[in-house]
Parts: structure tokens; C-alpha cells; sequence
């Protein structure tokens, strides 16, 4: 092993966590990638090989399974843990809440429990906007700064609020040992510039983006566009797209920020929005979509669906200031690069 540091990536082969591996390859790290597979494929490691140019280890194990999750942390000296995996479509977590609590909330327990008892204190956290839930109607939070109250409208929010919840209880018990970052972020898009990773889900696909690349592909036949009735520009829900590589250099970005934390022997818990800091409509990405694809793909407008909110922009100033951090890419070079 070099004597760069490595970095147990959960949910490795995932489509935030492969960009975010090529990301602390090239920022000098080492990876050792854990996925069960369940959304992603191993080729995806292979072409992972190929873009950091060097053998990657990884372990097909769901992290649910404490015993072979703790094969992975006997076997390697780990120095940090970034943690992706889990169950993650907004729709699905209200039809089968129960799966979305034990699958989420165990693989949480099951990592830290061994990382207190392997010693590893550095956490970056994958969370979500979910967990601020509508945050229209808390007077003045849109943008959404972290201080907003929490209030997710589905069950995979309130898992993501759950695991916040204990690593800021883990933290209090032992303020110097634990560095924590909780990573909020918005909707990631978009694609690698080399096209050899992306979002390619199994089945149909909960994201707009990817929903929109499988219409254009003859995989589906249209786009359905869920609500037109909202009280926007275009009676479309607005969001915060961020493109897939800047939200990856931001898991690096909280990472090193810890890990300076970590030699001034300081323990730290603390959320950051990572999004562009702008709303887009549903069809303002459409349209964007439809420019870098060369022709229009069919939609057709449905009723909303449950749990969906009208706006989610982020407020970044956070990550901005205290990260240094900043999203260079936008929904027209995510567009292009997914169509790539």
C-alpha cells in the first residue's frame, strides 16, 4: 500500500460515489469501495480502474451485514470513511417505509459501531435536502440555509434526519475523537466529462436527468412531468441542480477540511448545503436537455406526487466560506455531458 491515505467509500459503485472516487484519486488519496450492488454494476469498478489508472479494491457486501462489513475494516487500515450507501428514491420510501428505516438506519449503525471499534473518527456524511421538507412555509428559508428546521416529508428524509440526529449524539459523547461533515445536498446531474461514468440506474430511474437520457434512449417511451399547477415561472416544481462533479469535489473539500480539524485535535459535527445556489424549473431542464440532445423528447404532464414540495433551492454560503468550495459546472454542461 502507498503511503497515501485511504479513504472506505460506501456505495462506492454508486453515481455520486464513483465520481467522488476519481475525485480523491486525483486529490491523492487512496479508495477501498464497498457497494451491494443492489443499484450500480461491478463494471462500473473497472472503468473506475481506468480513469484513476491503478487497481481499485473492492468488496460487493451490503453493509447491513456487520460481519462482512467488518471483514473490510480487519483487512485495511482505513483513515477516513465517506458513507453513500443506502436506499435513496423519495416515491418508494412511502410505499415500503419499513424497508427504507431498517436498510438506512442499520447500515449507519453498523459502520460507525466499527469505526469506534477499528478507531476511525473521520465521517464524511451523504445527506440530503430531504430533510428540510417543504421549507416554503417556514417564512424566509428560500434559499434554504442549514439553520432551517427540519421537517422531511417521506421516509427517506427521516432516515437521513435519524442518522444526522445520531452522529451529533455520538459527537457529544466524545467531542475531541468524532469529526463529522453532514453534506446536504440538492439534485445532482450530469455525468463524468470522460462519458466512462454516470448515472445509469437499475430499473426505471426516480431522477429527472437520467429519466430524461433512458426517453432519448427508447428505453421509456415519455417523460412524465409530475404537476404543472405549482405557483412558479412555469407551474413546474423548481429545484437545485448540481452538477455530479462539483458535488463530488465537494466530498473531498468536507473531507479535508476534517482531517484539518483532525490535527488540531478538534472534534466537529456540522452540516453544509452543497447545491448551484440557483432554481430551475422541471421544464427549464427539460429544455436544456432537449438543446444538448438535438431534438425534443415527448413528456406528458401528470398529477404531483406525494411527498414533492415546490421549491428546494440551496443556500451555499456555508460551503462556500468554511469549504471553499464552489460549483463551476451548470444544467447545460450537466446536460451536455450526460449526452456525452
Amino acid at each position: 500500500m502507498s503511503g497515501r491515505k485511504t479513504v472506505l467509500v460506501t456505495g462506492g459503485t454508486g453515481y455520486i460515489g464513483s465520481h467522488t472516487v476519481v475525485e480523491l484519486y486525483e486529490n491523492g488519496y487512496d479508495c477501498i469501495l464497498v457497494d451491494n450492488l443492489h443499484n450500480s454494476s461491478s463494471q462500473l469498478v473497472a472503468n473506475l480502474e481506468t480513469l484513476v489508472g491503478e487497481p481499485i479494491k473492492f468488496y460487493q457486501t451490503d453493509l447491513c451485514d456487520k460481519k462482512g462489513l467488518e471483514q473490510v475494516f480487519r483487512e485495511n487500515r482505513i483513515d477516513s470513511v465517506i458513507h453513500f450507501a443506502s436506499l435513496k428514491a423519495v416515491g418508494e420510501s412511502a410505499k415500503v417505509p419499513l424497508r427504507y428505516y431498517r436498510k438506512n438506519i442499520l447500515a449507519a449503525l453498523n459502520l460507525l459501531e466499527l469505526m469506534e471499534q477499528y478507531e476511525v473518527k473521520i465521517l464524511v456524511f451523504a445527506s440530503s435536502a430531504t430533510v428540510y421538507g417543504d421549507a416554503t412555509k417556514q417564512p424566509g428559508m428560500i434559499p434554504i440555509p442549514e439553520t432551517c428546521p427540519l421537517g422531511p416529508t417521506n421516509p427517506y428524509g427521516s432516515t437521513k434526519v435519524i442518522i444526522e440526529k445520531l452522529l451529533h449524539d455520538l459527537h457529544i459523547s466524545d467531542e475531541k475523537l468524532w469529526k463529522f461533515a453532514i453534506l446536504r445536498y440538492f439534485n445532482p446531474i450530469g455525468a463524468h466529462p470522460s462519458g466512462l461514468i454516470g448515472e445509469d440506474p437499475s430499473g426505471v430511474p426516480n431522477n429527472l436527468v437520467p429519466y430524461m437520457a433512458q426517453v432519448a434512449s427508447g428505453k421509456i417511451e415519455k417523460l412524465r412531468i409530475f404537476g404543472n399547477d405549482y405557483d412558479t415561472r412555469d407551474g413546474t416544481a423548481i429545484r437545485d441542480y448540481v452538477h455530479v462533479v462539483d458535488l463530488a469535489k465537494g466530498h473531498v473539500a468536507a473531507l479535508r477540511y476534517l482531517e484539518k480539524k483532525d490535527d488540531e485535535n478538534e472534534g466537529i459535527c456540522r452540516e453544509w448545503n452543497l447545491g448551484s445556489g440557483t432554481g430551475s424549473t422541471v421544464l427549464e431542464v427539460y429544455n436544456a436537455f432537449c438543446k444538448a440532445y438535438g431534438k425534443e423528447i415527448p413528456y406528458e404532464i401528470v398529477g404531483r406526487r406525494d411527498g414533492d414540495v415546490i421549491n428546494l433551492t440551496a443556500k451555499i454560503d456555508r460551503a462556500v466560506k468554511e469549504l471553499n468550495w464552489k460549483p463551476q459546472l451548470d444544467v447545460a454542461d450537466a446536460c451536455e455531458s450526460l449526452c456525452r
